[in-house]
């Protein structure tokens, strides 16, 4: 699967991220004007647990289930999130 990255700025300089399958919309739920496109065309393989690049734990669960995935509110208090 190949999927697109969308990234919006939290507090200290660091970065959620998204990740979308490539050509699809951010869905309703995760629409936020602070996205912005960050990489297209990401090859993401069927069998990945996470994302460490961008903090996203079980990408394909999370996309699966819901669409998209995103970077886990776990790393967003503990200093790991990319910058």
């Amino acid at each position: 699967m190949r999927v697109d990255i969308y990234r919006r700025p939290e507090n200290g300089g660091r970065f959620t991220y998204l990740a979308v399958p490539e050509g699809k919309v951010i869905p309703d739920e995760a629409t936020n004007v602070d996205w912005e496109a960050t990489e297209h065309s990401v090859d993401l393989e069927d069998s990945v647990d996470k994302l460490p690049q961008f903090s996203i734990e079980d990408p394909i669960e999370q996309i699966s289930a819901k669409g998209y995935a995103i970077t886990s509110v776990k790393s967003l208090g503990d200093g790991n999130l990319p910058m």
